[in-house]
């Protein structure tokens, strides 16, 4: 037994240098015990029988099985040598290993793996199908510089699985964890998504990641029920399916497995598993868009109003001729759009339809001709915005580069405590970085009442400030999305206020809570200010286009008296330096 299998956290994660990496030997046996004791407190009332099953089988492995069952688990693959095991901290492998035969923790291999035949070949070098080659047909071997994969698939075609497994059995054990759905399920449940993993814990307890801190008798529970659970993992294994199969198949199968799968299971889905859903129909239906398939995309795109899908409808069934629809639908967009992309789309492709025109001039493009100039050399060409600060700042003006970072950061440090209110039922782990409903529409209504008396609450310059520089020094360095942790950053956001009265914030501050996903970006990229006056400036070069988001902005400001413009870039050259 020589080789390490390589930590599971190292394995996926490079640890900066000044961080320790001195952790207790067995530090993911106590994550994961935290995982399962956490999960049989909060979701008995949805796990099914084996899944308890399950529980009380690991709790009666001695401490060592355990060990090596989680470092099975915490690997990506199933299926391991034994002669490849090696860990300090487990004292007697051969007893463990037996161990976990006995209480059916792990399996030999045997017939009942020959789906996942090409898995286990995959375990094994070339040099190692070469001696099992040579164990089969000693006359006929292949040349040496064959590929391994085609050595591979040859060995798959002569011979049978059963034989393979006895000639692979004769050199070395093999064998596979089981209960790999139970754990799936286990760690599903703690974190609520298919993104996070164990290594959240060896972040934190290495000091590279500060989360904030909960009661754990306030967190809720994310999924109430059994269908709950099962329908929105059932939708992130299909992300995931999905994500393999569009490499391997044609679209006309993936489209046909789409909707085979839609017609017997995705019809009757959980409210809970829905907004998964909708991503999953605009991930499929603009895969199938970029392959020419356009009613298939289409058919698809209708299953969800959720932007962009009545955009990319609008314009599928103009390329199809369905003149009339798509008028009907850019009127429905204009009505109640739902982010400014569809504001600025439905007016725009309005007008090309009615007006019959090959061509529309945009209102972002309009926005953009219209705007002044400033001329700034052409050494920038790389860095626009810092040559527009330099050509501010040559004018007697302080300057710095803003875009959403200072918006986002106000917004994060004067409803911090509203963000993650364990009352509003959407914390569920002690180690969730944002609430469950922090990109959806139900963060604003189920906040709407705390959020506005903040706002009544902070109704001066000096009290907005002194809620903010207190949340950032008593917050600093825990993690947020939308606050950043460096030298500059809280005196950034003090600019903002100190220029703005506090209505004009309040103001702001409420258009970014009604979407945070689409509000908090398009923000003009500079702050340009003097002793009697300031803007925020959206800096284009002459090859830079503007944005919906960034022309939604220029207009909110100017309705708020707010002071805001476009200025594009002209490149000029720098004069000769005198020889």
């Amino acid at each position: 037994m020589s080789d390490v299998l390589p930590n599971p956290f190292v394995q996926n994660f490079e640890l900066p240098p000044e961080f320790p990496t001195d952790l207790p030997p067995k530090y993911y046996h106590d994550y994961f015990g935290y995982v399962l004791e956490f999960v049989r407190k909060r979701y008995a009332h949805v796990l099914n029988e084996k899944e308890l099953a399950f529980l009380d089988g690991y709790d009666a492995l001695s401490e060592d099985a355990q060990c090596l069952f989680i470092r099975f688990s915490n690997r990506s693959k199933s299926f391991f040598r034994v002669n490849s095991l090696s860990y300090s901290e487990i004292a007697d492998l051969p007893a463990v290993l037996n161990e976990l035969l006995e209480k059916e923790f792990i399996e030999s291999l045997c017939d009942a793996h020959e789906s996942r035949f090409a898995e286990i070949m995959e375990l094994f070098t070339k040099p190692e199908h070469l001696i099992f080659t040579k164990m089969l047909e000693p006359e006929i071997m292949p040349s040496k510089s064959i590929k391994k994969p085609d050595l591979v698939r040859w060995l798959m075609y002569e011979y049978d699985f059963k034989t393979l497994c006895e000639i692979i059995s004769q050199t070395e054990p093999v064998v596979k964890v089981t209960y790999e759905v139970e754990v799936m399920v286990m760690k599903f449940l703690f974190f609520g998504n298919r993104n996070a993993d164990m290594t959240e814990f060896v972040i934190r307890d290495l000091g590279h990641v500060r989360f904030q801190s909960f009661d754990e008798q306030h967190l809720s529970i994310q999924f109430e029920t059994r269908k709950d659970m099962d329908d929105t993992l059932m939708v992130s294994l299909m992300k995931e399916t999905f994500d393999v199969m569009k490499h391997e198949l044609p679209p006309e199968e993936i489209f046909d497995w789409f909707m085979n799968w839609h017609a017997a299971d995705a019809n009757g889905l959980s409210q809970k598993a829905q907004p998964s859903f909708n991503s999953f129909i605009l991930r499929v239906s603009a895969w199938l868009e970029r392959k020419k398939m356009l009613s298939q995309a289409l058919s698809i795109y209708q299953l969800t109003n959720d932007a962009p899908a009545r955009e990319r409808r609008v314009r599928l069934l103009y390329n199809l001729g369905e003149i009339d629809e798509a008028i009907a639908l850019c009127e429905e967009i204009s009505e109640n759009p739902q982010n400014a992309d569809e504001r600025y789309f439905s007016l725009d492709f309005y007008e090309k339809i009615k007006n019959k025109k090959t061509r529309v001039i945009k209102r972002t493009t309009q926005a953009l001709k219209a705007a002044e100039a400033i001329e700034v050399p052409v050494m920038y060409r790389y860095q626009v915005e810092l040559g527009a600060i330099h050509y501010y700042r040559a004018q007697g003006y302080q300057a710095f580069f803003s875009e959403n970072e200072p918006w986002r950061a106000l917004f994060g440090l004067l409803f911090w405590d509203i963000i993650y209110d364990t009352n509003v039922k959407t914390i569920h782990n002690p180690l969730q970085r944002v609430p469950s409903d922090f990109f959806l529409p139900d963060f604003y209504y189920k906040r709407s009442a705390q959020l506005k008396e903040r706002l009544e609450a902070a109704h001066s310059r000096e009290i907005i400030d002194e809620l903010v520089s207190r949340t950032y020094a008593e917050k600093y360095g825990i993690t947020n999305v939308l606050v950043p942790w460096y030298d500059g950053a809280l005196e950034k956001v003090l600019t903002l206020t100190s220029l703005l009265i506090p209505e004009k914030i309040h103001a702001i501050m409420l258009e970014i809570a009604l979407n945070l996903r689409e509000n908090t970006r398009g923000f003009p990229d500079l702050l340009v200010w003097n002793d009697s006056e300031y803007a925020f400036i959206e800096i284009k070069s002459p090859t830079d286009h503007l944005s919906s988001r960034q022309l939604h902005w220029q207009h909110f400001f100017a309705e708020r008296d707010v002071h805001s413009r476009i200025v594009r870039v002209n490149w000029i050259k720098e004069p000769a330096t005198p020889m």
